[in-house]
């Protein structure tokens, strides 16, 4: 059969599991000659392929008759292994009812990087039941587990593809699995597609335009236009964009004929109402690392709500919510899987994940959801950068930042963390320096998630490279020669009470200079001011603990909660979690200032002693106090600290303008 040049493919293998590249059984590539077709919509950039690339690669795939059987194909994106990770793990990706394979078409370039990524496709004709499939799919699972028993295998699984994924783990406990489930179909019974059962009485090619089908198949209409023009949409794009709609992807649509012709999804339909039965029956048994990504405009499950049963029915089991995304989420330009698996930290490459060897660096698109995420924040707040050079002067800006690692940013912990997505987006977008941030257990905890909002909360800290404050950690991350951000004061400073603004809570004894002396980092302490400036705390936690019933909620959010510091006593040992109820003001301006720089390198020896590591200690707390003392002195010399003042300023000279403050 002619193959699209988009995959590679490879045979049915004659032994269990997948065909190893290089190794016998020979790995045939799909002729260009026979997909050129597909080449020139498919090649198109990343960013722009959406449901009409999916559609084009998708007829070249079926066009010849191939009544089966099922068989894995790479992707041409991810053939070869160049610019992949060393020991990056195998990703399975099991199709929903289109069985095709190129559901992850927007992700395959970036997916390449991470994993040794092989994809299911199921022939239009081909009739393996459920549970053959299951063995198929399992059989694969056993070779890569006995391949590679040091990492994890992944499978990535949509609607009936997920009910697959979680068979497969259920009859397999004891090989290390990773579940990433996309709107799941074990809530079938719930959903609408149990009245696509009327498809018998219609036909084709007019069962493609029931409104099921045509949700399934394209996802939210709403978000159709960004899957052709990308970002950038906008109103004035508008009837371009429903235009390209009529022109290109409705007829593209008629080629989904060959696709999913009524006798497939039928047959398909009806295994996946097998598959719901097979697994709810089984989730029990299954053990596997899970996260379930729920659309909440899907048009077809009760995706939502299956989420959430999921959770509570599985072991380890995150969710992921997506409000705005529909049934194709994988096809939707705002979404991107790579960097929902990295927020909810699921990817490693070992037994244990690692968050320093694991971690990806953030791509252009990352670092923008960044700065979206806290463009409120940095426009209410408006942050000044000061830095100290070597010889001791002040300068706007941060070139008093050493221009190498390793280094430990040391400093005060607003009010619910309020400087830490201003200090970490402002320092790399103007130096380029990514800091590192050691943080609270609390946030990489599955349990506490439940409890949260929102259980993506803190998602964009461990993409910005967030990893849990360990001693071990502190130590890979200085041996790699990062920047590394500590607080010293921790939870009990940055969830302070009522009069503390700008009080620090460190520790007696010294945490960091011997492990800093110890690799020769720098220490650069700094302060920052502001929080008083925006807001006004109403309740703290003793107001807290005075209303009826809180203490239920206090041991909800510390029961079994890490002892950071078993030395210390009193409040600075437990470091208790709680809400702070604040107020807003007529917002003022963040100020922040790096003082100078104190070099450990060649003091490795004389740190060595804790009488003169404790001196540098207390130098550095002392340096810190320093700093801030400074900021609240200038800021009221700062004719801009004023909102208002900003915005006329802003007015005259443009929103991008660079607003001036005090002179250092």
């Amino acid at each position: 059969m002619p193959m699209p040049a988009t995959v590679a493919a490879a045979p049915r293998p004659l032994l269990p599991g997948l065909p190893r590249r290089g190794m016998a059984p020979p790995r045939g590539r799909w002729s260009a000659s026979a997909a050129s077709a597909a080449s020139r919509g498919v090649a198109a950039k990343a960013a722009r392929r959406g449901v009409r690339e999916y559609v084009e690669a998708a007829r070249e795939m079926v066009r010849r008759p191939d009544g089966g059987p099922a068989r894995w194909f790479s992707p041409l994106e991810c053939g070869g292994g160049g610019g992949r990770l060393p020991g990056a793990p195998t990703m399975l990706y099991l199709p929903g009812i289109d069985g095709v394979g190129l559901g992850l078409i927007r992700h395959h370039e970036r997916l390449a990087k991470m994993f040794d990524m092989w994809c299911l496709h199921i022939p239009v004709e081909d009739r393996t039941s459920f549970e053959g499939l299951v063995e198929y799919v399992e059989s694969a699972v056993k070779s890569e587990g006995q391949r590679a028993r040091d990492r994890p295998v992944y499978l990535v699984g949509e609607s009936v593809g997920a009910c697959i994924a979680l068979a497969v783990a259920a009859r397999n406990p004891d090989i290390d699995l990773v579940l990433i489930l996309v709107n799941p179909g074990t809530s079938f019974h719930k959903s609408q597609l149990q009245s696509i059962s009327v498809l018998d009485l219609v036909p084709e090619p007019f069962h493609l335009t029931t409104p099921q089908l045509l949700n399934f198949l394209t996802g939210n209409f709403m978000k159709i236009p960004s899957t052709i023009v990308g970002r950038g949409f906008s109103f004035q794009e508008a009837g371009q964009a429903l235009s390209e709609i009529t022109t290109s992807l409705l007829p593209s649509l008629m080629s989904l004929l060959d696709v999913l012709p009524k006798e497939s999804i039928v047959w398909k339909l009806k295994m996946l109402r097998t598959a719901s039965s097979f697994v709810n029956s089984r989730l029990h048994a299954v053990k596997a690392q899970t996260l379930v990504l729920a659309s909440w405009n899907d048009e077809l499950l009760p995706s939502r709500e299956e989420a959430e049963r999921l959770r509570d029915a599985l072991e380890k089991c995150r969710i992921r919510n997506f409000k705005d995304n529909g049934h194709k989420i994988l096809l939707e330009a705002e979404f991107d899987l790579a960097t929902a698996i990295k927020g909810a930290g699921y990817y490693r490459r070992s037994l244990e994940t690692d968050y320093v060897s694991d971690y990806l660096p953030l791509t252009p698109d990352e670092f923008q959801k960044a700065t979206d995420h806290i463009r409120m924040l940095q426009y209410i707040a408006n942050p000044v950068m000061l830095s100290t050079l070597p010889d001791g002067k002040i300068v706007r800006g941060l070139s008093g930042l050493p221009k190498q690692g390793p280094a430990v940013i040391v400093g005060y912990h607003m009010l619910l963390g309020f400087e830490l997505g201003p200090l970490v987006t402002g320092v790399l977008r103007s130096s380029g320096i990514h800091i590192r941030g050691l943080a609270h257990p609390f946030m990489f905890d599955k349990k506490k998630e439940k409890i949260m909002p929102d259980p993506s909360y803190y998602d964009m800290h461990r993409i910005m490279g967030a990893v849990p404050v360990t001693a071990g950690n502190f130590y890979k991350l200085l041996a790699e020669k990062h920047f590394v951000l500590l607080y010293p004061g921790g939870a009990r400073e940055a969830l302070h009470r009522k009069g503390e603004e700008y009080k620090l809570f460190w520790p007696e004894q010294s945490e960091f200079v011997r492990m800093a002396s110890r690799f020769g980092a720098t220490i650069i302490p700094f302060g920052v001011v502001g929080e008083d400036d925006i807001c006004d705390m109403l309740l703290d936690y003793d107001d807290l603990m005075k209303i009826p019933f809180y203490d239920i909620l206090d041991r909800m959010l510390n029961e079994d909660g890490v002892k950071l510091r078993t030395d210390s006593t009193g409040e600075l040992k437990y470091q208790r979690i709680h809400p702070v109820v604040a107020a807003p003001k007529i917002p003022g301006r963040f100020y922040f200032i790096f003082g100078k720089p104190i070099e450990t390198r060649g003091r490795e020896k004389e740190l060595r002693d804790k009488e003169n590591a404790q001196h540098l200690y207390l130098n550095v707390k002392s340096e810190v106090e320093s700093c801030m003392k400074y900021l609240k002195e200038k800021r009221e010399k700062d004719p801009y600290r004023n909102i208002l003042a900003r915005l006329l300023y802003q007015m005259v000279h443009g929103l991008d303008a660079e607003v001036p403050t005090f002179e250092p």
